[in-house]
């Protein structure tokens, strides 16, 4: 039996009106997921969705060069499998955990079941997809106009929301390809927020030592972000 502050660690589910909540997390297994767990390959046939409570996750476009170009991350303000959402049942990119820890999951059949039966999740969803996709357009603008260390700041302040801690696992390596640039780049963008005693970074662990330093740092698209998401909360 999962409890009602189980559905409070996933903000979607925590949104739904009570009767509609408890009978979602009654179709829900609580899983645990690992670091590096492949929850989705490319164009490969859905059969779940994950509402994140702890973990969280990298959405990667795969590159000809084996590179993986990051496009989104997803944690506890969110859900994983959109393409179900919008009717399809295969997603092109892979999904990948970046933060160990739980996730509630749903089948397709019972997700489509619910769809069919409950206007707010429906509408939740909706909502979810739409923020989605102009998150997507706004890190379009992101990747072409802005500043690597600026860039750079901005996706560490969104993995330190989703990993909901100080502390989290970042390679130098993981950034560079994740963020589509060279390993030199990064190093050097991560040296600067060193210096200015905004970040500390050892062995693949990153602390954020300064976070309004690091807010100051990172380009208005992280504004943007959490601006998308307090609209999501508040319609």
């Amino acid at each position: 039996m999962l409890t009602s502050h189980r559905a409070a660690d996933n903000r979607l589910l925590a949104a739904l009106p009570k009767s509609d909540r408890r009978r979602i997390l009654a179709g829900c297994d609580t899983v645990q997921l690992g670091i590096a767990d492949v929850l989705y390959a490319p164009w490969q046939p859905l059969t779940s969705v994950y509402f994140p409570t702890s973990s969280f996750m990298s959405l990667v476009m795969p590159t000809a060069d084996s590179a993986a170009f990051e496009v989104g991350l997803v944690g506890n303000e969110g859900m994983l499998g959109l393409a179900l959402v919008l009717d399809g049942d295969q997603s092109p990119e892979r999904a990948v955990v970046l933060g160990a820890g739980s996730a509630l999951r749903m089948d397709v059949g019972f997700l489509r079941r619910e769809f069919g039966r409950s206007e707010a999740l429906r509408r939740r969803l909706g909502r979810y997809v739409h923020v989605r996709m102009s998150q997507l357009a706004q890190a379009t603008v992101c990747a072409h106009f802005h500043l690597l260390e600026a860039r750079l700041a901005r996706r560490l302040l969104m993995t330190q929301d989703r990993a909901r801690g100080n502390t989290f696992n970042a390679t130098q390596e993981g950034l560079a390809s994740k963020l589509g640039v060279r390993r030199v780049g990064v190093t050097k963008a991560a040296s600067s927020l060193q210096q200015r005693g905004l970040i500390h970074y050892s062995r693949g662990d990153m602390t954020v030592l300064d976070r309004r330093g690091l807010m100051s740092a990172a380009c208005r698209c992280y504004k943007s972000d959490r601006d998308s998401y307090d609209r999501l909360r508040t319609g």
